[in-house]
């Protein structure tokens, strides 16, 4: 059992060293003919024109926005619901709500998409003054419902972990229920809680049918969400279909835009980790 245990452990090890070997040796083609800084800073993305520009910064833009977007609502929705399961709601309620929400995991991404486009932006077209057909805006609310199930589930369960000997502790101090979810329960589930919304912002990070389908493929630098721009998942599924040569600089850009979203990744959860340690240090 114990060497099963480990091939197990040892797979997911693998998988992960196996792609960032993949991504690093398909990407050092791409930066010895493109240098670095251009890469990085560079405002112009046309890897398939006559005259190619490997600027990324359109795409890290309309990445980051839209995954900030997602992130303004799940934040504070997912924190307030999941207070609420938590502490106030009872048994029973909370046996209902709490699948309930968690079947939203099981909606196909493809399907948010199309909500996104035919539904929800001539819904906000006619609240938000110059909200174009294909924008921003909607599909980074649209990724912030479709990661409210993890945040909620991951902080729900991080807080019900706390110990009821601290809840009782801090009600025979005299504090209300809100100053004991809020004192209390949030700082004993903070890592888990962090951990939530990591997950949740590399889940919006990665998610490419929505932005595809809703956002656009067109790499504009803008930092107007109610226009619509190409994000990194984007480009790497129009890049995918096959239009153009195998081993060319074009299709070197899939594994140098790919290592680049696997960087932010790998960011995010540093600074989670960093966040648990410093928060268990100082508790």
């Amino acid at each position: 059992m114990r060497v099963i245990m480990f091939l197990c452990a040892g797979l997911s090890v693998f998988v992960t060293t196996a792609i960032v070997v993949i991504l690093v040796r398909d990407s050092l083609p791409f930066f010895a003919a493109v240098p670095l800084t251009d890469f990085l800073f560079g405002t112009m993305w046309t890897p398939v024109f006559s005259n190619p520009q490997f600027g990324v910064l359109p795409l890290l833009a309309a990445t980051l926005q839209t995954a900030g977007l997602a992130m303004c609502i799940a934040i504070p929705f997912g924190l307030i619901m999941s207070i609420y399961l938590s502490e106030y709601a009872r048994p029973a309620v909370r046996e209902t709500i709490k699948p309930a929400l968690e079947m939203l995991e099981a909606v196909p991404t493809v399907v948010y998409g199309y909500f996104a486009l035919l539904v929800m932006t001539p819904f906000l077209q006619n609240l938000i003054p110059g909200l174009r057909g294909i924008n921003l805006l909607v599909p980074g609310i649209i990724l912030g419902i479709m990661i409210l199930p993890y945040v909620v589930s991951v902080s729900e369960d991080a807080m019900r972990a706390v110990p009821n000997g601290l809840r009782e502790g801090a009600y025979a101090l005299g504090m209300a229920k809100w100053q004991v979810a809020l004192r209390v329960v949030i700082p004993g589930a903070f890592s888990g809680i962090t951990a939530a919304f990591i997950l949740g912002m590399s889940r919006a990070v990665g998610e490419t049918m929505v932005l595809a389908i809703a956002a656009g493929q067109n790499p504009n630098l803008t930092w107007d969400p109610r226009e619509g721009a190409a994000t990194i998942t984007a480009y790497i599924v129009q890049m995918s279909l096959g239009d153009v040569a195998y081993g060319s600089l074009a299709y070197q850009t899939i594994f140098a835009v790919g290592l680049l979203l696997f960087l932010i990744t790998l960011t995010f959860n540093i600074i989670g980790f960093y966040l648990r340690q410093k928060f268990r240090e100082a508790y």
